[in-house]
């Protein structure tokens, strides 16, 4: 599991949602997001610099809730495109008149010059062709003793809708998502230690097929290697919605449908010095090695 890159994901088609412009996070991401910042009252450290990974889509709502724990941190933001670092940073700089743009940290719309202490990243992993050098790259981030904070889905999210497909015979509506475990010994591959994985199901319903639709499309693309190659006709669409109304409605008429939401986060240790009969190490790994 942890030297293969997820084999239903496209590459492809994960890049250009990767890219794609973004005007506000979905709420539910930002409910999680409330939710993992919360997690945040059981870690002991209080990091001094914290890099938030996408909060155009992560949630700028979080984002705030963590700058409100850790007022006079600096947080940095990073954002796949030169577009959205844009955008985040119109929404996310105080204006000159707020009190907050002269009694806390301004957000910094960089990559730190030095590792951070926190990497936040919220929803974003199970959207990522190679979830591996992802995890490496946030990895490569942190300062030794930092810790990675994130959330994503897991392998029971939308586990209605794929009933619905199987039995109408259609292709997958999304990629398949992982499972913590499986996410766990990717993190200890990348080099983190002590990972602390735990899960929750949330169950959404809707008052109605279309606006279940909707939902599903402000939170991402079926990136699934086999998903229907052609575009759609308006008689399957409706037969789509006709099949969700019949087999996802509830005695009150409404439609339910399940989220498994996955949360992590673990620590980047001193590394250790492999000892070989020829051993190179570099002048940084030898110096976090003789740290304290």
């Amino acid at each position: 599991m942890t030297d293969h890159k997820p084999p239903t994901i496209d590459p492809v088609a994960a890049a250009r949602w990767a890219h794609a412009p973004v005007e506000s996070a979905p709420w539910l991401h930002e409910e999680i997001a409330r939710r993992m910042e919360d997690r945040l009252q059981w870690i002991v450290q209080k990091p001094a610099t914290w890099l938030d990974w996408e909060p155009s889509r992560g949630g700028y709502e979080g984002h705030l809730l963590v700058q409100k724990r850790y007022p006079k941190a600096q947080s940095y933001v990073c954002e796949s495109t030169s577009a959205r670092q844009l955008h985040s940073r119109k929404i996310l700089t105080p204006a000159w008149w707020s009190p907050g743009r002269w009694t806390g940290a301004t957000p910094r719309f960089e990559k730190a010059a030095n590792p951070v202490q926190m990497l936040w990243a919220n929803m974003a992993l199970h959207m990522a062709a190679d979830p591996q050098a992802l995890i490496r790259e946030w990895h490569s981030n942190l300062a030794v003793d930092g810790f990675v904070m994130f959330s994503c889905f897991g392998p029971d999210t939308l586990r209605e809708l794929r009933r619905v497909f199987d039995v109408a015979g259609w292709p997958q509506p999304h990629h398949q998502f992982t499972d913590m475990h499986d996410w766990g010994d990717m993190l200890v591959h990348a080099g983190f230690a002590e990972p602390v994985m735990d899960m929750e199901r949330i169950t959404l319903s809707h008052s109605s097929a279309e606006r279940l639709l909707e939902e599903l499309r402000g939170l991402g693309r079926n990136l699934h290697t086999n998903r229907f190659a052609g575009t759609r006709t308006k008689a399957w669409r409706k037969e789509l919605l006709e099949r969700l109304t019949r087999e996802l409605g509830a005695e009150d008429g409404r439609l339910t449908i399940t989220f498994e939401v996955v949360y992590g986060h673990a620590f980047k240790p001193k590394p250790r010095l492999k000892v070989t009969p020829e051993t190179r190490v570099s002048l940084g790994d030898m110096r976090a090695a003789l740290k304290n």
